[in-house]
């Protein structure tokens, strides 16, 4: 019947066939391995992927699965139906033909030669008559029309209830998992990547879902259509059947090669995109980096040399595609004609089959084939859903070493405070081969405050995290007054601890509640006080909201100072027993410190108090001090005490050398809103023009195709091939209809000569198909891989041609941009890429298909015409129904992922202040909306689904009553109702195909306005090399004059205010102030990353927006205070410095014994090829710090900047490196920013800022000589006034 060929419920996955027959040799598995893979992967899905399913989930699941199979045996029942009906038609034909004779009439249902006697065919056969076609028509359409109310009714229920199962038992995994990993401990996080468990919490459980939801039950309906539709075949002839499935495993083969080959490509294609994609992310994340070393065209090409590899496996997976589907329709058609041949031989020869019989067998298996090849995506979800169950299980099941929501272990009554190390011997789980602590044995009194010093790396911060229970140690044990922290319960040892870190996490929301993360019911009065006491009151009753005031992602809109304080004042609002002071001052500046200084001796009192800092001048009050060596605490005393004995702490003393007093640690982690490295910033008062941002015009499609025109050769070509493959659906319903007709041919022989040259036909169909699908293959994949390439090399060169400025938008912040080049050039591509032939080929089919329906009947044409809009309405409506749901859904899972992403970043900060279970919370309640989204869409799926189904038998019982009237009444020949009918199913077959490229077609144009919004915006600042003064003889002088400034992103709040400062060249400028008093937002100007509102830059008399940006910034180095290394070796970071030229090995090593990186260098295994890991991560910073001095030094700049160029570096590399920069500061104009001030001493020029504006400059000498805002902050840390 032709429902086996027009049938295509929208839930079926696959709508790349042309035609609904020959699909299912496509995905064909027959071999033993097969089956047995098959039902291994089925036992384990079921028994491993619903743990979580309640006695109402497997109910409701088994109600699903038993209507899904009672649908499944809808169609081969209908199948029955149609080869009575096929018969009918015959038979009406027979008695047509023999009663066009006079001499002929019909009596008792038997043709009588009118002289009484029965009339017999050639094959000596009585002739029957008196079939009434419109009463056998109209009892068929019955038959079609209560076969569709059912199939509604199951579809509806299959689908809504496994849905509603699903949504359930993806709600309890997500909440399960979520809750599960927020147990963990520390050191299991340190061997997890936080972007692999977001990845897991979104992705994986949303393969899960697909995997347990509907698929189930597509996938139990296809199974039971293949079933019920061999066993029609066989019932009605098994000679047949075996004949048609012998073919086969040849269909199968070829399936599977391509399948493998596809699979083996698009691995390569998407590593080398990911490369280019990893790339993409390393350099927009460093964007400040790459644009002051002017390494944006490098950066281009090495990201189009990883395009360059996706684009050769694309062009070659798309050559396979063409190859194996050229080979596979080349099969079937030849299949065809073998089927139609032997069939044939089978009804006219040996009488075993009937024509309606032919019919039944071969739509039969071709049915349950086809069924069988659509389950197999299915499978791929189930396999897919398992992978991804298995990670989340493992972890679910996994008891964390560590577990902070146990309500084991005891509390004491009362807490003394005092620590020991006993004996501790621990390493990181994420580095066993590193000893840390090794041995440690040392006390820590109650109500004193203790100060761990020693080198960076010798433990001091490790001890810590053990008193926190972060982790356990190997060996050895930490007790709390006289008991093994272990044995106490973590969530109370935790609430003991207030901690204050080196560098402070706050989190996405006001102050205040920052703040109110250290104790639960504290009151604004306490909230206030903290405050006052970690002296961050006056700041934030400065700001416009005050407490209320949104601190952004991450405190990104707060500087590192004011974070630091607010993290201060969450750790007194605490009101501790045990306080943890981990370089708790190293963020703020002179004017600061002193006072929170004062303020956490005032707190410390009667507290257990540890305390780090490298500033030893910071610790040389606390009771005792421990000094730390290679894991081990190898003295105890005081500060005097310790000096007497000349070890570990004296050597740290004298290195220091500190000449001042009270001043700041030069270990600093400044975010000031100035920040150099800062790449991404965040403002809470711009979601307006987000929102504007999702109304983006789509773009011209004739633009789309403009940037396709280099490959037009090859679209003409692949539009030629696809136009042929449109035409192959059409000739099949001729052919097909057409063997049809021989049957009601009375002439054996003309029967014989007319199937012969049918079967002839197919074979010379399959020949021309197997070249046109291979061209339209090869030629689309191309130029879709040409364009693909082009666009994301553009879009990138577009990216990097932006102002620094235009990063600091969240909109563009490095995730966003990278999601954007790999999404929206692959979007775009599917518009103006394959599509164009997709398109081609279905509107050559439609065309074609509505040619022959009319021409050969219009009346019923035009009949079956009337359900071709609910039949493509009802996959577009179910579309749609889906894709509103996945983006309500993607919206309310964006919710979560914020709480899920926000909570796993920092999940110490969290752990230390014993949050968890507030988190776990907030992501709960954010997982009701999409829960409650859920079973609504179950309903509304259920129901389009249902009707998508139904609407098919709907058309054919209208279809065929019709058809059946215009037979009896207006003689139209029965084949021709069979062709018509063919012929428009395959029409709305083609356009629902059409109608389903609309979505990608939209996404395409919004995705293409999104890049040509991005190419066609005009950089603020040019970096081009056209524009702009460029000069022989470049000194170095620089004059700010008047310059007033404020951030795109907080335009509310003006950083510069009439900055008015200038320095000679080869002289050395030092900008001292307090963080946010505009220091490092003075570089920036001057590097020309921004330009000021007000007042002008000159540069050797040049006012800086005259002078051309990449000359400029080819004169000035920089060593910022976090140093950006990218993923590559030391020497091509160090090569980095100058990306005009390259720069030789010479030069290279000369430069690294400048910067005394040399000897460092040379004792890793590789030397100078060393990797350096994604920003440097294998590399210590003092070590980081070093190559990125070498990197300015091999640059040999006019302009040297020292953004607190030592900062990183501990007390014994500063001297060193110090003097390498005293160096590199001859006969260079220098500016330097430090809040040390002991580095700045021998600057020419010291300007001291305050509020955005330098209030006094002169030397050293001088500004202590007028006793103003410089003397205090060198003498007392007392605010500039």
């Amino acid at each position: 019947m032709v429902k086996s060929r027009g049938t295509r419920g929208v839930g079926d996955k696959l709508n790349s066939g042309k035609v609904h027959f020959p699909y299912f040799f496509l995905k064909f598995p027959l071999s033993c391995n097969a089956w047995t893979r098959l039902i291994k992967t089925l036992t384990d899905f079921f028994c491993f992927q619903y743990r979580f399913a309640t006695w109402k989930d497997r109910v409701m699941m088994v109600l699903g699965t038993l209507c899904a199979v009672i649908h499944g045996s809808a169609t081969p029942l209908a199948l029955l139906v149609y080869s009575m009906l096929t018969d009918t038609f015959v038979a009406y034909e027979l008695e047509v033909q023999a009663l066009r004779d006079p001499n002929k009439e019909c009596n008792n249902n038997t043709v009588y030669w009118i002289n009484g006697s029965v009339y017999e065919s050639d094959e000596n056969l009585t002739v029957s008559c008196g079939v009434d076609i419109e009463t056998e028509m109209t009892m068929f359409a019955y038959y079609y029309v209560g076969i569709g109310v059912a199939v509604f009714i199951l579809a509806y229920f299959q689908i809504a209830l496994w849905v509603s199962a699903a949504a359930r038992q993806t709600q309890r995994i997500r909440k399960a998992y979520f809750r599960k990993v927020m147990q963990m401990e520390i050191g299991w996080f340190d061997c997890c990547s936080v972007g692999e468990l977001n990845t897991r919490l979104a992705d994986d459980i949303s393969k899960i879902n697909n995997a347990i939801a509907d698929q189930v039950s597509i996938f139990a309906e296809k199974i039971s259509t293949f079933v019920f539709g061999f066993m029609v075949g066989f019932i009605a002839g098994w000679k047949l059947t075996l004949v048609v499935i012998a073919i086969s495993p040849l269909i199968g083969l070829a399936a599977g090669l391509m399948a493998m080959a596809v699979s083996r490509l698009t691995g390569q294609t998407m590593r080398a995109y990911g490369k280019a994609g990893a790339v993409a992310d390393e350099v927009l994340s460093a964007i400040r980096t790459v644009a002051a070393f002017g390494g944006e065209d490098k950066e281009v090409e090495r990201y189009d040399k990883n395009l360059l590899d996706a684009q050769t496996s694309g062009v070659k997976k798309g050559s396979i595609i063409g190859v194996f589907q050229g080979c596979l329709w080349c099969i079937i058609f030849l299949a065809y004609a073998l089927a139609f041949w032997y069939g044939s031989k089978l009804v006219l020869d040996t009488k075993e089959l009937t024509p309606g019989g032919l019919m039944q067998v071969f739509f039969g298996v071709l049915l349950g084939a086809m069924n069988l090849g659509q389950a197999s995506p299915c499978l791929e979800a189930f396999a897919s859903g398992r992978a991804a169950a298995k990670a989340i299980f493992e972890t679910i099941d996994r008891e964390p070493e560590i577990n902070c929501f146990s309500e084991e272990g005891h509390t004491l009554d009362r807490v003394k405070g005092d620590i020991e190390f006993r004996n501790v011997t621990f390493f990181y789980p994420s580095r066993p081969d590193v000893k840390i602590l090794n041995d440690l044995s040392t006390e820590i009194k109650a109500g004193e405050t203790t100060a761990f010093v020693g080198p960076s790396g010798s433990g001091k911060s490790t001890a810590i995290q053990l008193i926190q229970r972060f982790y356990d140690p190997q060996e050895g044990m930490v007790t709390l007054d006289g008991h093994d922290i272990r044995t106490l319960n973590v969530q109370w040892l935790r609430s003991l601890i207030g901690i204050v870190e080196q560098e402070p996490v706050l989190f996405a929301t006001t102050i205040a509640e920052n703040i109110r993360f250290g104790r639960s019911g504290v009151t604004m009065e306490e909230i206030i006080q903290a405050s006052k006491e970690a002296n961050a009151y006056n700041f934030i009753m400065d700001l416009p909201q005050q407490f209320d005031t949104l601190v952004g992602e991450g405190g990104g809109q707060m500087s590192g100072g004011q974070k630091q304080r607010i993290a201060i004042a969450r750790a007194l609002v605490r009101n501790p027993k045990i306080l943890l002071l981990d370089m708790a001052t190293s963020a703020l500046d002179n004017e600061s410190e002193a006072v929170v200084q004062n303020a956490l001796d005032s707190v410390r009192i009667g507290r257990t108090t540890i305390s780090i800092a490298h500033r030893l001048s910071t610790i040389r009050n606390a009771d005792i001090l421990i000094g730390f060596e290679h894991g081990q605490a190898v003295e105890r005393g005081t500060h005097s005490e310790l000096l007497d004995k000349k070890a570990v702490y004296f050597t740290l003393v004298t290195l220091q050398n500190q000449d001042l007093s009270q001043t700041t640690n030069g270990k600093a982690r400044r975010f000031s809103s100035g920040s150099h490295r800062s790449s991404k910033r965040y403002n809470v008062d711009r979601e307006p023009e987000d929102d504007a941002d999702q109304h983006t015009k789509p773009a011209a499609v004739a633009r789309i195709l403009k940037y396709n025109k280099p490959e037009w050769p090859y679209l003409v070509l692949g539009s030629l091939g696809a136009g042929f493959n449109g035409l192959v659906s059409p000739i099949y319903a001729i052919l097909f209809s057409q063997i049809l007709g021989t049957f009601g041919i009375a002439d054996l022989n003309e029967q014989r000569r007319q199937i012969n040259s049918i079967c002839i036909l197919f074979c010379i169909v399959a020949a021309v198909s197997f070249f046109s699908q291979f061209l339209q293959g090869y030629a689309f994949a191309k130029s879709g891989e040409l364009l693909t390439r082009r666009l994301r090399k553009v879009a990138f060169q577009a990216m990097l041609r932006q102002e620094i400025g235009w990063f600091d938008d969240p909109k563009n912040s490095p995730g966003v941009l990278t999601t954007r080049l790999a999404t929206d050039a692959s979007v775009v591509q599917k518009a103006a890429g394959s599509q164009i032939g997709a398109i081609v080929d279905c509107l050559t089919n439609v065309v074609a298909s509505i040619i022959i329906a009319f021409y050969f009947s219009w009346k019923l044409a035009f009949v079956i015409m009337v359900f071709l809009p609910f039949i493509v309405l009802s996959g577009l409506f179910q579309t749609n129904i889906l894709t509103g749901f996945a983006k309500t859904d993607d919206e309310a899972m964006e919710a979560a992922g914020q709480i899920s992403s926000e909570a796993l970043t920092n999940i110490r900060t969290i752990a230390g202040l014993a949050k968890e279970e507030s988190f776990v919370q907030s992501y709960e309640e954010k997982l009701e909306l999409p829960y409650k989204s859920d079973k609504k869409k179950a309903k509304i799926y259920g129901l389009c689904f249902g009707f998508a189904k139904c609407v098919f038998y709907m058309a054919y019982a209208a279809s065929f009553r019709y058809g059946g009237h215009l037979v009896s009444s207006e003689g139209l020949h029965f084949m021709m109702v069979f062709r018509v009918i063919s012929a428009i199913i395959v029409c709305g077959n083609a356009m629902g195909r059409a109608f389903s490229f609309t979505s990608d077609y939209a996404k395409a144009k919004t995705a293409a306005a999104h890049f040509f919004t991005l190419l066609d915006r005009p950089p603020q600042i040019s970096i081009s090399q056209a524009d702009g003064e460029k000069w022989e003889n470049f000194q170095g002088e620089i004059e700010f004059r008047g310059c007033k400034f404020t951030y795109p992103t907080r335009p509310d709040v003006q950083v510069l205010k009439g900055l008015v400062v200038s320095v000679k060249p080869g002289q050395t400028l030092a900008f001292v102030g307090s963080s946010g008093c505009g220091k490092s937002t003075s570089v920036q100007l001057l590097q020309r990353f921004y330009d000021p509102d007000e007042g002008q830059v000159l540069i050797d008399g040049r006012p800086s927006d005259k002078v051309n940006v990449p000359f400029l910034r080819s004169q000035i180095g920089i060593v910022s205070q976090e140093p950006v290394l990218f993923d590559c070796s030391i020497a091509e970071n160090i090569q980095y410095g100058d990306n005009t030229r390259t720069v030789s090995m010479t030069e290279i090593v000369e430069a690294a014994k400048k910067a005394h990186l040399h000897d460092f260098v040379m004792k890793l295994p590789n030397a100078y090829e060393t990797q350096v890991g994604a920003q440097g991560s294998q590399l210590s910073r003092g070590q980081k710090q070093r190559i990125a001095i070498a990197r300015a030094i091999v640059r040999n700049p006019k302009i040297l900047l020292l953004d607190e160029a030592t900062s990183a570096l501990d007390t014994e590399s500063e001297k060193t490196v110090q003097s390498a920069l005293d160096e590199a500061r001859k006969g260079r104009t220098c500016i330097i920013i430090a809040h040390r001030l002991s580095t700045v001493q021998t600057a020419d020029i010291i300007a001291t800022m305050s509020d955005g504006s330098v209030i006094e400059q002169g030397t050293h000498e001088s500004l202590m000589a007028q006793r103003g805002a410089y003397y205090k902050l060198v003498t007392t840390g007392a605010p500039i006034s």
